[in-house]
C-alpha cells in the first residue's frame, strides 16, 4: 500500500492522468478574476513568489478585503494579500513582503507616486460658479505649497494678506 510509513517505492504509474490543463478562468470570467491573473507579485524571494503564482494559478488566491497590520511598523498599510510587511517597510529594510527574511528579491518594488487627486470636470466648474463660487476652491493652504516655498513666498504672505483684509470688512 503506497500510504503505509516507510513505503515509498512505487510500481504501477499514476491511474488517473489528466487530459487538459486546469484552467482558472473557465467558468469565471469576473473583473476580479481578470484582476486577480493580472497581478504583478513584486518584492518577494523567490519561493514566496512561486506560492502566490501556484495559488493563483489553482484558484487559491483570496484577495484581502481591508488593509492588515505590517509586523515592522504595526501600521495598517499591507494591501496585498498573504504579505506580512507594508510595501514601504520592505523595500526601506530589503525584506521579502511575505515571509519577512532578508532573502534576495526577484521582482523589486516600484514604489509610485500616490493617486494625484481628481481634477474637477468642465461639469464640476459650472456647477460651482452656479453656486457662486467653491468655499474650497477659494482658500488656499500654504500647506499645499511646501516643495515650492522659496519661490512663492512673497506671494503666499501677499494672498493671506488679501484673505486677512476680506475677513476684516
Amino acid at each position: 500500500m503506497s500510504s503505509q510509513r516507510g513505503n515509498v517505492s512505487r510500481t504501477r504509474a499514476q491511474r488517473h492522468q489528466n487530459a487538459q490543463v486546469f484552467r482558472n478562468d473557465k467558468y469565471d470570467s469576473s473583473a476580479q478574476r481578470k484582476k486577480i491573473n493580472a497581478k504583478l507579485h513584486e518584492g518577494l524571494c523567490q519561493h514566496c513568489k512561486e506560492v502566490l503564482e501556484w495559488r493563483v494559478k489553482f484558484n487559491k488566491y483570496k484577495p484581502l478585503t481591508r488593509p492588515k497590520k505590517c509586523v515592522k511598523c504595526l501600521q495598517k498599510t499591507v494591501k496585498d494579500s498573504y504579505h506580512v510587511v507594508c510595501k514601504p517597510c520592505a523595500c526601506e529594510l530589503d525584506l521579502c513582503a511575505k515571509c519577512g527574511k532578508k532573502e534576495e528579491i526577484v521582482i523589486p518594488i516600484q514604489m509610485s507616486p500616490e493617486k494625484p487627486e481628481k481634477e474637477p470636470s468642465a461639469t464640476d466648474t459650472r456647477r460651482n460658479n452656479a453656486r457662486g463660487g467653491s468655499q474650497e476652491g477659494s482658500e488656499l493652504n500654504s500647506s499645499d505649497l511646501e516643495g515650492e516655498e522659496e519661490e512663492l513666498d512673497p506671494l503666499v504672505k501677499q494672498v493671506e494678506g488679501l484673505k486677512m483684509q476680506r475677513t476684516g470688512n
